[in-house]
């Protein structure tokens, strides 16, 4: 997990980013996605939502925990789930990073790490590996802040279903 340097004093600390709780409201966003729509959570009420961050596209872990999430699509769609994935990656990085792999759901690029921040998942350099999964009325049922990234979406759909 990253920590953010924070004025204490005439020092500096290190933070850790505060995570979500479980049962609480998710909050809403706004962000850009790899293809230049903009993503709303309100968006996907009435269906879960599967909220992945991940560090830096196009690099091997990013690359395989990404492919776990594109291999079970169907099965994700079949359980009324939406998956997101979020870093802090340009929109350029993100859609060849998507094109590469072949990715059929958005990857938000969360360049100003307001997203990142809000959630929990850094909010300078990388994005912390982090997972949340919302259910159809806004509210968190689910956080993974440690993440296997070869199994970790086989984890996550068996959440959902």
């Amino acid at each position: 997990m990253l920590f953010t340097l924070v004025r204490h004093g005439l020092g500096l600390i290190l933070r850790r980013p505060q995570l979500l709780a479980v049962e609480t409201q998710a909050p809403d966003f706004a962000v850009t996605a790899h293809d230049g729509s903009t993503v709303r959570l309100a968006d996907f009420r009435g269906k879960k939502v599967v909220l992945w961050f991940y560090p830096k596209a196009n690099t091997r872990g990013c690359s395989t925990e990404g492919c776990g999430f594109h291999a079970l699509y169907d099965a994700f769609t079949q359980c009324n789930v939406q998956i997101l994935g979020a870093s802090f990656d340009t929109v350029e990085d993100n859609k060849i990073f998507a094109a590469r792999l072949g990715f059929r759901f958005p990857l938000l690029c969360d360049t100003a790490h307001v997203l990142g921040t809000a959630y929990g998942a850094g909010s300078a350099g990388f994005a912390s590996r982090i997972t949340y999964i919302i259910d159809e009325h806004g509210r968190i049922t689910r956080i993974f802040a440690r993440v296997n990234t070869s199994t970790h979406a086989q984890e996550v759909l068996a959440c959902v279903q």
